[in-house]
Formats: structure tokens, C-alpha cells, sequence
């Protein structure tokens, strides 16, 4: 049968703009396509095919490539010569592997379909793929999210389910354009504070992690849809507890005077500075008293907000308040706070 519909197709020359080979058993790739010029939609998953024919090369004006569900251990370099490529369907392979190069030719693809494979890890050339609307990496081995990803000013929706992922760069803030991120069943325990950048952030999916807290700011987003099941969140069970002093290392107390001299426009310390990069570089990286805004570099008071999900959100049924996670750069700020405010008590 899949010779016959080859053998039709065959005839129809430079005219010929879709094959189906859906389920045929196939177990390579046919030779044949280069006689297929004007080929447009090429579909032949559901067979046994382990590799692609050099062949492939010369499908130059291919839009939508299906391979899911074949015996593929790589995504080949022969991939990176379709250049008119908007739709690429991997799903159901054993794929470890991406081939140095593939993205640089796939710069049109728009739909990428990577779910049920075996990937551990994303190329850094990933970025490269500038007009990426939809990405979808479910159920893959993948620990690290690479920050070039988050370049991709263009994605709108991105599925990274039922991964190993530990966390989310800070970079994802420059995913503009992102409306839908689904992030089931990873190892999450923290969000970037960079998510509550996301203006056109309309569902979110987390269920399954291990986080406790929310960055702050989170309650702001416009979110329609939002899901956290199964994450072990923050309760509001206050409790009374000794309250220990402040007690910094000298490290820290002499990065605040610094930070403050520098909020200050002290010269003297900000040409200083200068001369040692490495010092600039970890004192870029401070943050500020929620209460009194003063900065901070590597110690503070860990608090919680509790907050109500906004009534315009659909979300999960036992979600009645979320935890925002407050810094305060020292016991003396919390004796300040505000009723709503709490220390984190371990039990």
C-alpha cells in the first residue's frame, strides 16, 4: 500500500504537495522525495523509522514535517536544510540528542511537538529559533531550563510537563508575548521573580512541585487560568516563637554601608568601584527591605503574605489564600510590619 501511494505521488512530479504515510510500517525513510520539489506536508508518523534519508535536504519549500511516534534517536543535521519549515512533529521517539546546527536553519518553524522523548537537555541554539510560537517538551528528562530560550520573544505557549526541572531562569521575564506555561509534575521549589513580568501571562499550570511561596508581586498577574495542586504552599497557622537579635557578618555589614554610600552618590565609593568588577558584579545583584527599602546583599528575614487569588482567576479548589514571599533586611523592619505579615516557623 505505501509503495502504491509513493508510486502516485511519484507521477504527480513538482505538483505533488502532500504525502500521508501514516502507519505503513515503514522502516526508512523514502529515497524517492527529491523527485517531490514542491512537496509541502510530509506525514509519516506512526512507522518504524530510525533515520532520515539525505534526501531530506531537498525539500526546501516542506511547511509541516510529522514523525512522531518512529524509533528516532537524534534530530539529524539534515534537518536544518528545511528552511521553509513552520510545523515539526517529534512526539512518541527515543531522542537524546539535537545535531549542532538544526536551528540555524529552522528559523520559520512556528510549532515544535517534542513530547514523549528523552531529552535531558536543550541545546543553547534553541534561541535561535525566533519565530517559535508554540513549544511543547512533556514528559522528556530535562533538569535545566537554558536562559537562550527565554530569547524566543515570540513564544506564546510552552508546555514543559512531567520533566525534572528544579527551576525557572529569572530570564523568562523577557518572554513577552508568553500566554500559556504549563509546568506539571517537575521538581520546581521556587518561581523567579521574573514570571510577574509576564503581562500577557493568561493560564498557568504548577501542579505537582514542591513550592511553598510565591515571588512578590505574583498576585498582579492577569491570569484567567491558574492550578497548583499538589505543591506543599505556605499555611496561615500563626504561632508565637522567640524572636532572636540581628546578628550579621561582617561581610554584609560592610557590603549595606557600601550599597548605602552608593545610594548616596557618594564618588568617591562609586569610582572605587570601579577598579573592582567582580565586588560591582555581586553588589548589582542586591535587593531592598520591603519595609524600609534599604539594601541588602546576602542576609535577610525570610516572611510571608498571605493574599486572596484574584476572583477573575479559575483555580484550584483548595486554593483559598497565596503565600508571597517578603524580605526585610532585619528583625528591627519586622517589629515594624504590618498585621498581615508573618515569620516562616518551622515545624
Amino acid at each position: 500500500m505505501s509503495e502504491r501511494l509513493l508510486l502516485t505521488a511519484l507521477k504527480g512530479g513538482s505538483h505533488t504537495t502532500i504525502i500521508t504515510l501514516n502507519g505503513k510500517k515503514i522502516t526508512k525513510m523514502p529515497s524517492a522525495l527529491e523527485k517531490l520539489p514542491g512537496l509541502r506536508t510530509l506525514d509519516l508518523q506512526n512507522n518504524l523509522i530510525r533515520k532520515v534519508c539525505p534526501e531530506l535536504r531537498t525539500l526546501t519549500k516542506l511547511t509541516l514535517l510529522n514523525l512522531g511516534n518512529n524509533l528516532f534517536e537524534e534530530i539529524p543535521e539534515e534537518m536544518k536544510y528545511l528552511t521553509s519549515l513552520k510545523k515539526l512533529h517529534l512526539f512518541g521517539n527515543r531522542i537524546c540528542s539535537i545535531a549542532t546546527g538544526v536551528c540555524d536553519g529552522l528559523t520559520q518553524l512556528v510549532l515544535l511537538n517534542l513530547n514523549d522523548n528523552r531529552l535531558k537537555s536543550l541545546p543553547q541554539e534553541v534561541g535561535r529559533l525566533r519565530n517559535l510560537t508554540y513549544l511543547s517538551i512533556n514528559h522528556n528528562q530535562l533538569t535545566v531550563i537554558p536562559t537562550e530560550l527565554c530569547s524566543i520573544e515570540s513564544l506564546a505557549e510552552l508546555h514543559l510537563n512531567y520533566n525534572q526541572l528544579v527551576g525557572i531562569p529569572e530570564e523568562i521575564k523577557h518572554l513577552q508575548n508568553l500566554q500559556q506555561l504549563f509546568l506539571v509534575r517537575n521538581n520546581i521549589e521556587v518561581l523567579p521573580e521574573g514570571l510577574c513580568h509576564l503581562k500577557k501571562l493568561r493560564i498557568l499550570d504548577i501542579a505537582g512541585n514542591v513550592i511553598q511561596i510565591f515571588p512578590a508581586g505574583f498576585q498582579n498577574l492577569k491570569l484567567r487560568e491558574f492550578y497548583c495542586e499538589g505543591n506543599p504552599l505556605f499555611l496561615k497557622r500563626p504561632i508565637t516563637a522567640t524572636q532572636p537579635k540581628d546578628i550579621w557578618t561582617l561581610r554584609e555589614i560592610a557590603a549595606r554601608f557600601v550599597l548605602r554610600q552608593l545610594d548616596e552618590n557618594n564618588h568617591l565609593i562609586m569610582n572605587a568601584i570601579e577598579r573592582y568588577p567582580e565586588t560591582k558584579d555581586k553588589l548589582s545583584k542586591a535587593r531592598r527591605c520591603a519595609l524600609c527599602r534599604k539594601p541588602f546583599l546576602a542576609e535577610w528575614l525570610e516572611c510571608v503574605q498571605f493574599v486572596s487569588p484574584s476572583k477573575n482567576w479559575k483555580i484550584s479548589k483548595n486554593l483559598h489564600l497565596i503565600p508571597l514571599q517578603i524580605l526585610l533586611c532585619s528583625y528591627r523592619c519586622f517589629d515594624r510590619r504590618g498585621p498581615n505579615l508573618f515569620g516562616i516557623a518551622q515545624e
